[in-house]
């Protein structure tokens, strides 16, 4: 596929936008083992920290959808405007006095994210005809790159200067806000949002194409954001299961759940690169056999040396996004014209709600029986999603 030069301009300025507005969404859960030492937090609480920003996308988005503030706005001004509020809420996790402060100001990160996410891919859409597959895996990988950035920073800085990371995030969301106003506009082939509708929601659901594609969907969410949400902690604890329970982990913890949640960022290229070639229910089976294979097996390595976990997790990191984009896609190309917007609200508003129930859940597996094996529940979303995809597969070619 050949860019013409301002398409190339574009993809690379909304492709770093995004990766910098993207920084708030794990920078309290990059500092949790800091908050949960100085707020005496209970893994449930700890995990609230992340569950919250779910539900504030959830609640941002539906919101967005109904009033349809991409076109209102332009997707442009929406994503500026939302990137400075998603950094004023981690501001104000910076000076929380407490965890009560804190989880309201991270509602409000995840409804201000949901101003920068789906109306970043609307800009995608609108540059892009040839090769849109490709641009959007470019642009979900920016985004995952974002979203581990704050692991990073937590790793350069010591564990006291926790206010440090959630402000380098904030700053690094106000700076995507405004690179983002640099795109002309919001693409010559861009058009207006499909309209959200509660009234249609039961004929999408019953769609059987659709369902298929929305239950593979969710078993790709099962597992991803409570493998994002828990990666350092679970490296925390395999190193501690090896070097013993005084050993400083936290920054090495960090840095390798930077690298394996930023590695994402090769998958999504790579799934967007072979999806229009191979399929959509194809490259999303292989996808989650890779990563629920992972799931399964990393208790194998746990404790170990470094030198066989990491690549293990790096496969993980790789292909448990790798497949994110493309379901977004496979509804938006089965689902009713008419409808296709209230398909792909449903589609994700059900997807995050469901990662609530897996971040939280993590941390009470593996109370019950320890870390080494907890991550192999993840398994479940994948198996559930190959066969909802194989599935459709035999029913429509996508």
């Amino acid at each position: 596929m050949t860019l013409h030069p301002a398409q190339r301009q574009v993809l690379l300025a909304l492709a770093t936008a995004e990766l910098l507005a993207m920084a708030p969404w794990f920078s309290a859960s990059a500092v949790s083992p800091t908050l949960t030492r100085l707020w005496a937090l209970s893994p449930g609480t700890t995990a609230w920290l992340t569950i919250s920003v779910q539900l504030g996308f959830v609640i941002g988005a539906l919101v967005s959808a109904m009033l349809i503030l991409a076109d209102r706005l332009s997707a442009r001004r929406l994503i500026a405007g939302s990137a400075v509020l998603a950094a004023a809420a981690t501001l104000g996790v910076a000076a929380a006095p407490g965890v009560r402060t804190a989880i309201a100001c991270r509602l409000l990160t995840g409804a201000a994210l949901a101003g920068v996410y789906p109306p970043g891919m609307k800009i995608a859409a609108g540059w892009f005809k040839e090769g849109r597959g490709l641009a959007i895996g470019i642009l979900v990988g920016a985004l995952t790159l974002g979203s581990a950035s704050p692991h990073l920073a937590r790793w350069a800085v010591s564990p006291d200067a926790w206010r440090l990371v959630l402000v380098i995030a904030a700053l690094s969301a106000i700076v995507g806000g405004l690179l983002v106003l640099l795109i002309p506009n919001d693409g010559p082939y861009a058009a207006p949002s499909p309209p959200f509708s509660l009234v249609a929601a039961p004929r999408i659901l019953k769609d059987r194409a659709v369902a298929l594609a929305n239950l593979g969907y969710l078993g790709h969410m099962w597992e991803l954001y409570a493998m994002w949400t828990w990666l350092a902690v679970f490296v925390a604890a395999s190193e501690h299961a090896r070097r013993g329970a005084e050993a400083n982990v936290a920054g090495l913890a960090a840095l390798v759940t930077f690298a394996v949640v930023g590695s994402g960022a090769i998958g999504c290229w790579l799934g967007g690169k072979y999806a229009d070639r191979w399929g959509r229910t194809l490259v999303t089976s292989v996808a989650m056999l890779v990563s629920g294979s992972c799931a399964l097996t990393v208790g194998l390595v746990y404790g170990g040396p470094l030198l066989l976990l990491v690549p293990l997790l790096l496969v993980w990191g790789i292909s448990v996004v790798a497949d994110s984009a493309q379901f977004s896609a496979a509804v938006s190309e089965l689902a009713p014209r008419e409808y296709v917007g209230t398909a792909l609200t449903l589609q994700t508003s059900l997807g995050f709600l469901l990662t609530c129930a897996t971040i939280y859940l993590l941390p009470t597996v593996a109370s019950a029986i320890g870390w080494r094996w907890s991550m192999s529940v993840l398994a479940i979303g994948p198996a559930l999603g190959i066969w909802a995809m194989l599935t459709l597969r035999r029913r429509t070619r996508i």
